[in-house]
């Protein structure tokens, strides 16, 4: 199905042609600087649109153009790719048959924040390959679609706790889960990461993709969570906020093992001083 786009342009008589429109059978018309702009079901004749505005309002210019459906349930899909970001790659599923498993983390972009679309998940997957150590119990706090978790499971976690607050995300991270096939490493949580933490603990892998503030509040739960050889990677920040967030982990006794910057965002590994 195509459909029949009008731009109308009436001057003085906006007003009469948006009426002859409307009694035309269109359903909306944006305005458009000077111009109105509809479509029409491709069965309209377009002359019959041009003779009625004409007349309704004489001395208006009526374009015409048939322009082919669109189907944004499919469409949208163009914007969202692949990124390959070192040991592993985040892909969606449309973008995932060709790629080895084994170092492919297939993400469903839903409501869930987390889909490699932003420098912060980047920040983070980029800097794990050094972190992670075969059979690592890890946590992934805010967790969103768990991608981080998965990330974390690919690279040989022994078992990764996924915590996430949003009730409205868990589906989505369970469904990334079982997606990846890492279901007997990746366990998803609902729930308040402070409260878990000390519950899931000892660690020796926290990974927290959350607003700064809140990683601040959560700097001294990490500490107790981490096992003594542990370490954490934080990301969420600003890289205008990075020299208020050095000195509040050189204040709380973290030293800084490993940077990255992707645009204005800045994710950090630490470990203890």
């Amino acid at each position: 199905m195509s459909w029949l786009a009008v731009r109308v342009n009436a001057g003085d008589a906006r007003d009469a042609a948006l009426a002859a429109l409307f009694e035309l059978g269109s359903l909306g018309v944006q305005e458009v600087g000077d111009e109105l702009v509809t479509h029409f079901p491709d069965d309209v004749e377009a002359s019959a649109v041009v003779g009625a505005v004409q007349r309704a309002a004489p001395g208006s210019t009526v374009a015409t153009s048939h322009v082919a459906a669109v189907d944004w349930s499919e469409e949208w899909k163009q914007g969202v790719r692949a990124h390959d970001l070192g040991a592993l790659s985040i892909v969606p599923p449309w973008l995932a048959a060709s790629r080895d498993p084994a170092c492919t983390v297939v993400i469903e972009p839903e409501m869930a924040f987390g889909t490699g679309e932003h420098e912060t998940t980047r920040g983070v997957v980029r800097l794990l390959p050094d972190l992670v150590r075969p059979g690592d119990r890890a946590a992934d706090l805010g967790a969103g679609s768990a991608v981080l978790a998965i990330a974390a499971a690919k690279l040989g976690a022994g078992h990764v706790v996924a915590i996430e607050l949003d009730h409205d995300a868990i589906g989505n991270a369970e469904e990334n889960v079982a997606r990846n096939a890492v279901e007997d490493r990746v366990t998803v949580i609902e729930g308040d990461a402070a409260l878990l933490l000390p519950l899931v603990a000892p660690l020796r892998v926290v990974l927290a993709n959350i607003l700064s503030s809140v990683l601040l509040e959560l700097l001294p739960a990490i500490r107790s969570a981490l096992t003594t050889d542990g370490e954490a990677i934080l990301s969420g920040i600003l890289l205008d906020e990075r020299a208020t967030m050095l000195a509040a982990l050189a204040r709380d006794g973290w030293r800084v093992v490993a940077e990255d910057v992707e645009g204005a965002w800045w994710t950090v590994r630490i470990a203890r001083s």
